[in-house]
C-alpha cells in the first residue's frame, strides 16, 4: 500500500457498495487498483496519461471515473457511505451549515464539446450534466463554484456545482433538497437536520419561509440593509429575526469542511472540461472523507 491508497479498514467499508461485473462482456479490472488511481489523480492533481504505472493502463482509470459520474455510479456510492455512516451514528445532525467556495479552473478545463454529452451506452445524458458546465467567467478568469452542506463533523453531506459568478442565496434550497441520508432499517430517508447555520449571504425571505415550512431551526445573520428595510416597512416588515451568536460560532465547520475538501488538488483547482465529471471528482473527494475514521 503506498501514500494516499486506500486502508484495508476503507477499503472494507467501500467494497459492499462497488458495482459488480456486468453480465456481459469482460470483467471489471480491479476495482481497488483503479480507484487508488482516481484518489491519486485527486490528491496530486496531475494529467490522467501520467498515472503512475502500478494503477495499470491510465485509460482504464480515466474510463472508470468518467462512467461512474456520467451515469450516478459515485452519487450511489456516496449515499450508500452516508447511510452507513448514520446507523453507526457518525453524522452529526446537531449543526448543519451550508456555505460555497470558488475553485479556479485550469485552461484545460474549457474548451469542452458543445453537443451534449451521453452516458456510455445509453442515449441519455449524465445526471449532472448542465448546459453552461458550470463554467463563468470573472476578472480572474474561468471559475466554477462548489455550494455544499456539511455536518457537525467536518464532512459534506450534499453539494452543488455552479458557475462561480452565481449567488449563494439562491442555491440554499437546492443544495437542501439533495440532503436524503437513507435509512438501512427501512424507512424514510432523513433530510432535515436539527439547526441548520449560514452566513448573511443566505439571508433572504424566500429562504426563510423554506426553512419555516420545513420547520428546520436556524441561525442566519440579518444583513444590515435587510433589517433597515424592514423597520422602515413598520408592523409590514415582520418581526425581527431570531439570531443565537453563541450557535453561530459552529458555522466554522462548514468552512473547515471546504478546507479539507480542498487538500485535494483536482478539487481545489478544476482540471475536468464537463461539469458531471466534476462532480464526480468532488463526490469521489467526499466519499474518502466519510471512509476515514
Amino acid at each position: 500500500m503506498e501514500r494516499g491508497d486506500l486502508t484495508h479498514e476503507e477499503w472494507v467499508r467501500l467494497r459492499p457498495h462497488l458495482p459488480k461485473s456486468a453480465q456481459r462482456g469482460g470483467r471489471w479490472a480491479s476495482h481497488r487498483r483503479v480507484i487508488n488511481g482516481i484518489l491519486f489523480r485527486q490528491r496530486t492533481g496531475v494529467p490522467w496519461r501520467d498515472l503512475p504505472a502500478r494503477f495499470g493502463n491510465w485509460k482504464t482509470v480515466y474510463e472508470r471515473h468518467r462512467r461512474w459520474s456520467a451515469d450516478g455510479t459515485w452519487d450511489k456510492i456516496f449515499a450508500a457511505v452516508l447511510a452507513d455512516a448514520d446507523t453507526e451514528g457518525r453524522i452529526d445532525w446537531s449543526m448543519v451549515s451550508v456555505d460555497s467556495t470558488t475553485c479556479r479552473a485550469h485552461q484545460h478545463a474549457a474548451g469542452a464539446c458543445r453537443r451534449s454529452p451521453r452516458v456510455p451506452g445509453k442515449r441519455s445524458t449524465p445526471r449532472q450534466h448542465r448546459p453552461d458546465e458550470g463554467l463563468g467567467r470573472s476578472r480572474g478568469g474561468l471559475t466554477c463554484k462548489i455550494h455544499l452542506a456539511g455536518e457537525g463533523g467536518r464532512r459534506p453531506l450534499a453539494l452543488l456545482i455552479t458557475p462561480g459568478q452565481w449567488g449563494d442565496a439562491p442555491q440554499l434550497i437546492p443544495v437542501m433538497e439533495r440532503i436524503r441520508v437513507g435509512r438501512l432499517g427501512g424507512g424514510r430517508p432523513r433530510t432535515r437536520p436539527d439547526h441548520l447555520g449560514g452566513d448573511k449571504a443566505y439571508s433572504s425571505r424566500r429562504n426563510r419561509r423554506y426553512l419555516r415550512r420545513r420547520q428546520i431551526k436556524h441561525t442566519i445573520p440579518e444583513p444590515g440593509n435587510q433589517r433597515a428595510n424592514r423597520k422602515r416597512r413598520g408592523s409590514r416588515g415582520g418581526r425581527p429575526t431570531g439570531f443565537d451568536k453563541t450557535i453561530y460560532k459552529r458555522r466554522n465547520e462548514v468552512e473547515r469542511t471546504i478546507n479539507v475538501l480542498k487538500n485535494f488538488r483536482a478539487v481545489a483547482t478544476r482540471f475536468d472540461k464537463r461539469a458531471y465529471v466534476f462532480h464526480g471528482t468532488v463526490t469521489v473527494a467526499s466519499i474518502r472523507l466519510w471512509l476515514k475514521a
